[in-house]
C-alpha cells in the first residue's frame, strides 16, 4: 500500500529529537534536510552547519564520488534495508576523525518530495570492545601455549633423569620397566607437543599424534620393529585433551604389549590403530594386531601386567566400555563419549 503524502515535519514527529540514534533526511538531490540531536553530537557539527549542505560531508571523501550513484539506485527502488550490506562503513566527523558506522536507510514519501530518512549507529564502542576481547583472547592462547611448552619441556627433563637411571641398572627387568614409564611420559609429552604446535588447545589432531607417537615407540622395540607393520586410521578425528590423554596413554599401553609380547621371536605382522568419532561425539578407539593371540589362562579382567591395570583404570577414567577378542586378530576396543567442553 503506497505511503500517503505527509509533510516531513508531520512524518518526523517531536520524538525525533529525542530518539536515541543519529539521524539524517536527505532529498532526492542528496543534501541534508533535518538532522536530530545524537546526529550532531556523533558528528561534531551543529544543524545549521549541516543543513542544505551534501551528505557526502559525512562519509569518507574517497566513497563521495560513487555515493551519488548508490542513492540514485535507492530512489529507483526504494524500501527499507540497511546500506552497504556485507560492507564496513564509516563516518566522518567535522574534524576528519573516521569512526565506524552501521546505516539503515528509508524512504519517506512527503509533500517535500521523496526523502531518504537515514539511522546512523556509532559503532566507535563496539569494535573497541571487540577489540579488547581479541587481544584478551590472543593474551589467553600465549599463555596457554606456553603452559603446554612448559609441560612437555618438564616431562622431558624427567624423561631423561629415568634414562640417566637405566644406565645405572642392571637387571634387565628393572629396564624394562623403567623404559616402559619413559614411554608413558613421552606420551603425555607429545600431547602437549601437539597441541604446542597446533594452537589448538581444546582439541588434539590425533592422527597426527599417532603418527608421532607409534614411530617412537617401534624404536623402543628395535628388535621386532623391522618385523612389524603400523598402519594408522584417524583422519581428521579431534578429541578433547581430558580425553586425548588417558587415550594416547591406552594406546601407548596396548602397542607396547603387543610389541613385546605378540611379536616376540622375529614374528612378522601388523598393528592397526584406529580412532573413529561419530556425529554423537561417541568415539571407539580400536588396537589390534595378527600376533601371538592372548593366552586363555591370562585373566584380562583384572588386569595381569601393570599396562593392562593402567588401560582398565584409564577406560574407568573416560566412562568407557572395552571389549577384548583374544586373538585372530588380538583386538582392543574401547568406547566412550566426549565429555562437552565449554
Amino acid at each position: 500500500m503506497p505511503l500517503h503524502t505527509i509533510r516531513l515535519d508531520e512524518y518526523l514527529g517531536h520524538a525525533f529529537n529525542s530518539i536515541p540514534v543519529a539521524m539524517v533526511v536527505v532529498n532526492q538531490d542528496g543534501l541534508i534536510t533535518r538532522i536530530n540531536q545524537l546526529a550532531e553530537t556523533t558528528f561534531g557539527y551543529t544543524a545549521s552547519e549541516l543543513m542544505g549542505q551534501p551528505v557526502e560531508v559525512l562519509i569518507p571523501r574517497r566513497y563521495r564520488t560513487v555515493h551519488p550513484g548508490y542513492r540514485s539506485g535507492f530512489l529507483a527502488e526504494p524500501s527499507a534495508r540497511p546500506m552497504g550490506a556485507g560492507r564496513d562503513l564509516s563516518g566522518v566527523r567535522k574534524d576528519g576523525s573516521e569512526f565506524p558506522v552501521e546505516i539503515g536507510i528509508n524512504p519517506v514519501q512527503t509533500g517535500e518530495g521523496p526523502m531518504i530518512l537515514s539511522v546512523i549507529l556509532d559503532l566507535s564502542e563496539r569494535k573497541q570492545s571487540e577489540k579488547r576481547i581479541q587481544a584478551a583472547l590472543q593474551e589467553k592462547e600465549l599463555l596457554l601455549e606456553e603452559v603446554h611448552h612448559r609441560v612437555k619441556n618438564n616431562l622431558q627433563v624427567v624423561h631423561s633423569l629415568l634414562d640417566l637411571q637405566v644406565l645405572r641398572i642392571k637387571d634387565p627387568d628393572l629396564v624394562g620397566m623403567l623404559r616402559d614409564s619413559q614411554n608413558r611420559i613421552r606420551s603425555m609429552s607429545m600431547i602437549h607437543q601437539t597441541l604446542y604446535q597446533s594452537h589448538d588447545f581444546a582439541q588434539v589432531d590425533f592422527h597426527r599424534l599417532l603418527g608421532e607417537l607409534l614411530p617412537t615407540l617401534m624404536e623402543s622395540y628395535g628388535m621386532v620393529a623391522g618385523n612389524v607393520n603400523m598402519v594408522i586410521d584417524a583422519s581428521d578425528v579431534k578429541i578433547p585433551i581430558n580425553e586425548a590423554i588417558p587415550c594416547g596413554l591406552i594406546v601407548n599401553e596396548l602397542v607396547s604389549n603387543a610389541l613385546k609380547h605378540g611379536f616376540a621371536g622375529h614374528r612378522q605382522g601388523s598393528i592397526w590403530v584406529s580412532l573413529v568419532r561419530d556425529a554423537d561425539d561417541h568415539v571407539e578407539l580400536s588396537v589390534a594386531n595378527d600376533g601371538a593371540g592372548i593366552p586363555d589362562e591370562q585373566i584380562i579382567d583384572r588386569g595381569s601386567s601393570l599396562g593392562l591395570q593402567l588401560v582398565h583404570l584409564l577406560t574407568r577414567q573416560l566412562c568407557g566400555r572395552l571389549e577384548v577378542q583374544r586373538r585372530d586378530p588380538t583386538r582392543f576396543s574401547l568406547r566412550f563419549h566426549l565429555s562437552r567442553t565449554p
